[in-house]
């Protein structure tokens, strides 16, 4: 399967959980890391399933490197029929009003545009001290198991 992780980050540690899905995902699948920054809503491609990874900026906002591809989203509502995502957050609940809301406010501008959610929103609470590729790799096979059951 061809799988496209994509992250948007301030500090680097989505970038960095990215490259850790992947090792987790490559063998069986073809996987490429590519940053927000660097692609537009109109690029994505139905025969490929999409990891979004990002962290929360601000007062709730997607960091820098995933504002262009949110901003498209926004603007332009592309119709993402047939695109299948998942997306995992970074978050400190030491923030509890803004926790993990750039995630949330990515999914919800990728469902507006009518792209299919496989799994739940995957979270990480950096305040737990759980390391984040702990709890992503195990999220990520919960979806990758959703994605591969036969439609009904």
């Amino acid at each position: 399967m061809k799988i496209t992780l994509l992250y948007g980050t301030e500090s680097g540690n989505a970038a960095m959980l990215c490259e850790d899905l992947m090792e987790a995902l490559e063998g069986e699948n073809e996987c490429e890391v590519s940053s927000l920054a660097d692609v537009a809503p109109d690029e994505l491609d139905s025969g490929t399933f999409y990891i979004f990874v990002t962290s929360t900026h601000g007062n709730g906002d997607v960091p820098a490197t995933a504002a262009p591809f949110f901003e498209a989203l926004e603007a332009n509502r592309p119709d993402l029929n047939g695109i299948r995502f998942s997306i995992f957050g970074l978050g400190d609940r030491v923030f509890a009003e803004t926790f993990n809301q750039g995630s949330e406010k990515l999914m919800q501008e990728l469902l507006a545009c009518n792209a299919t959610l496989i799994g739940e929103r995957g979270l990480h609470d950096a305040s737990t001290g759980d390391m984040p590729e702990d709890i992503a790799i195990l999220w990520i096979k919960a979806c990758m198991a959703e994605l591969m059951q036969p439609i009904s």
